[in-house]
């Protein structure tokens, strides 16, 4: 990505006036709109041909839904940012999407203050959500959705221990202060967790603690 101008985004919405209205104003606020798609199919081909750094993807889609999409998107390109949009807030859909590696979602009727700050955000890496909001998500999902047979016998135990607090919401401040570690210490045991595990971001992060059973939902 382009530090100076910024993330390259496609927009992908079945409806041409979404599409238009969010590319008029990530453009008015400097942010490159690469092109546009209008089911999933489209998203697919698009970003094999335009490699776009951030990708704002609708759920529900003809052709092929935002789900299996962002699958696909996710294994052409593993480096793209992909943004659920929704016109429904905590939607199981979202929550398969975060558990593929989607960095959050947005509500269709977000600000356009709130749209170009969360296309930047995910745009340098890091994850839209907050591990709270993400908490509050899988503990409506996950129970249905265990995953025992990913391992964590990679970590260390101070890693599961982190990785524990990490699903719990914690944020890297708050982990330092729980564990009596400096912050940098506690930045390298994410770093290393989110190695280990192949993982994107502290959203999948919260994921895959509830999945594997390392948190439970009402588990503090």
């Amino acid at each position: 990505m382009n530090a100076v101008e910024g993330p390259r985004v496609l927009v992908v919405d079945d409806q041409a006036l979404v599409r238009a209205g969010f590319r008029m104003i990530l453009t008015a606020r400097g942010i490159d709109v690469v092109g546009e798609a209008g089911d999933g199919a489209e998203a697919v081909a698009a970003v094999r041909r335009l490699r776009p750094d951030v990708v704002l993807l609708d759920i529900r889609m003809p052709n092929m839904d935002g789900l299996e999409a962002a699958r696909r998107i996710l294994g052409l390109v593993p480096e793209c940012r992909v943004i659920m949009l929704t016109t429904f807030d905590l939607d199981r859909y979202v929550y398969a999407a975060l558990a593929l590696g989607a960095s959050g979602f947005l509500l269709k009727d977000v600000t356009a203050e709130h749209l170009a700050a969360a296309v930047r955000l995910v745009g340098t890496g890091d994850a839209l959500l907050a591990p709270s909001i993400t908490r509050r998500l899988v503990e409506r999902f996950a129970p249905d959705q265990l995953a025992p047979h990913r391992s964590l016998e990679a970590l260390t135990p101070r890693e599961l221990e982190v990785l524990a607090l990490l699903g719990r919401g914690l944020s890297n401040g708050e982990l330092a202060e729980h564990l009596t570690l400096s912050e940098a210490t506690v930045k390298t045991h994410v770093a290393r967790i989110f190695a280990k595990l192949d993982l994107r971001d502290r959203a999948q992060a919260v994921v895959v603690a509830y999945e594997t059973g390392l948190v439970t939902p009402g588990g503090g």
